[in-house]
């Protein structure tokens, strides 16, 4: 698969949003403060799973279809499986 620039830019986009968690807890600040930005990067994870499970999918029905001859129902399957496996 390939990621395009806007997978890309998100996990860029979370690891700055670590980067100030980490900053928060040196400075030890308040728990709430935290626990706000630790629950906006998990958001943040979980939004680019979807977006990237989504582009994998076509993607790949795609691919299987014409290459394996595995049908589409098949594929989804594993997609909607890797979803739940992320929670």
């Amino acid at each position: 698969m390939e990621y395009n620039d806007q997978m890309k830019n998100r996990v860029k986009r979370i690891e700055g949003q670590l980067r100030g968690i980490l900053r928060l807890m040196e400075e030890n600040k308040d728990c709430k403060e935290v626990i706000t930005q630790l629950s906006a990067a998990r958001t943040a994870i979980d939004r680019t799973i979807g977006v990237i499970v989504s582009s994998n999918l076509v993607e790949c029905v795609r691919k299987a279809e014409e290459m394996n001859g595995r049908s589409a129902e098949e594929l989804v399957k594993e997609a909607v499986d890797l979803l739940v496996r992320s929670r």
